[in-house]
């Protein structure tokens, strides 16, 4: 779950999302199998951390107002230090494949089956 912080809309409250993410790879070479980098090794790797960081939590500004009293209630949070935008959230999910080595052109966020966002840098 997560909520906007300075929006009028009704995400301003929290809320949840059966969200899906979409990693997009790219490389200049092939592996000696033909691959960029194998698709079992990035679902291993990629789904082992969102649902060790990110699955079941609330995903809140570290500045959130409500931070204090989710946190007093016992429900696990990940904090970030931007609003937590589908747009942010894949940014994070970008960084951290890279940072774990994916060769990740973008990361798509989906937060419904017909609204994402994507992160890739220019």
């Amino acid at each position: 779950g997560h909520r906007l912080l300075n929006y009028e809309g009704k995400c301003r409250h929290l809320h949840g999302h059966n969200g899906r993410v979409e990693i997009s790879v790219s490389g200049d070479v092939l592996d000696d199998r033909g691959m960029v980098t194998d698709f079992g090794d990035i679902k291993r790797i990629m789904k082992t951390w969102i649902d060790e960081n990110l699955d079941h939590r609330m995903i809140l500004n570290h500045d959130d107002p409500a931070l204090e009293f989710i946190k007093e209630s016992g429900e696990p949070c990940f904090l970030i230090d931007e609003n937590p935008t589908a747009e942010n959230i894949a940014k994070l999910i970008f960084m951290k494949a890279q940072e774990l080595g994916i060769p990740v052109s973008s990361v798509k966020m989906w937060e419904t089956p017909d609204s994402f966002a994507e992160y890739s840098p220019s």
